[in-house]
């Protein structure tokens, strides 16, 4: 790990630590969460707290993981990925750790507002989710290392965040909001598997065992797959759910999200190492995408 530089372009500097391509992760499970709730119905305080709740803590997630893949040695000058702050010295630790502590009492702020609106199952899932911050990349179990990052995904950005903004404003579980985040979720998880795979030769080296892996490139390209073909199939489970299905709303979306998955499968199964950068990014995009065009079908179809 190099020392801290100094450096005229800070804010640079923080915004290369919270990878800002990666917060559509954060944004699109409030986003369909929230447009779920029929329109009339919506605390538009409420929905604000949640998605800025959902966006620290991603910031949150991205900084520890700056951090702690930096002081276990697993970012290294074999990695392929975009430059990480504190391996590279552009932020000092101190500096990092400041930047990390902000993102949660920001997150937390948030987070009180909802929990004084929705009861202290809200404070449970919270703390759950803070604690996981540190658990993802640290602490003497870390999820990632132990193949357990895309589940963890799935969990937190798909169904805590998608149920949780649909229960702060309704107080109830709905099978069909559950279905979505499972959609939702098969997107948010293929973001971390093709970080993983693109990572696959640094983190063997290090002995950071994602799932990717354990897997092995091929077969987890054929993961990836999978996640995108239940896509179309939880979407059409949640639509089947509804109270009051419809035709165009259940087909806007897969109009719009398929041609885009298997383009995005296609480049997958042609692309190594740094390329899978600009893939990572597209199914991040495809995210938001899927969670608007969802969210666009319950509010206006």
């Amino acid at each position: 790990m190099k020392s801290a530089t100094t450096n005229p372009s800070r804010l640079s500097n923080y915004l290369l630590a919270i990878r800002p391509k990666t917060l559509p992760a954060s944004v699109s499970p409030v986003l369909l969460g929230t447009a779920a709730v029929p329109l009339d119905s919506i605390n538009w305080l409420l929905a604000l707290c949640a998605l800025g709740c959902a966006l620290f803590l991603q910031i949150a997630v991205n900084l520890a993981n700056d951090f702690f893949d930096a002081r276990s040695g697993v970012d290294s000058e074999q990695r392929l990925g975009p430059t990480r702050v504190t391996h590279a010295g552009l932020v000092s630790e101190t500096q990092v750790i400041v930047a990390l502590s902000l993102s949660l009492i920001i997150a937390s702020i948030c987070g009180l507002v909802l929990v004084a609106y929705s009861g202290p199952l809200l404070l449970a899932i919270g703390l759950l989710a803070i604690l996981a911050t540190f658990a993802y990349s640290g602490g003497p179990f870390p999820l990632a290392s132990h193949g357990l990052g895309e589940i963890t995904v799935l969990v937190f950005f798909g169904w805590v965040a998608v149920m949780g903004s649909y229960y702060i404003q309704t107080h109830h579980f709905s099978w069909h909001v559950f279905a979505l985040a499972n959609a939702l979720g098969m997107i948010l998880a293929a973001i971390m598997l093709i970080n993983n795979i693109r990572d696959i030769p640094s983190d063997a080296a290090a002995g950071k065992k994602t799932l990717a892996v354990y897997l092995g490139a091929t077969r987890s390209r054929k993961l990836f797959a999978i996640l995108m073909i239940l896509l179309p199939i939880f979407h059409c489970l949640a639509f089947l759910f509804s109270a009051t299905p419809n035709i165009p709303g259940i087909l806007l979306p897969l109009i719009i999200t398929i041609p885009l998955s298997i383009q995005v499968c296609r480049e997958l199964s042609q692309s190594e190492g740094r390329m899978l950068n600009s893939l990572l990014a597209k199914t991040a995009q495809l995210s938001l995408i899927y969670g608007a065009a969802t969210s666009a079908s319950l509010v206006f179809i």
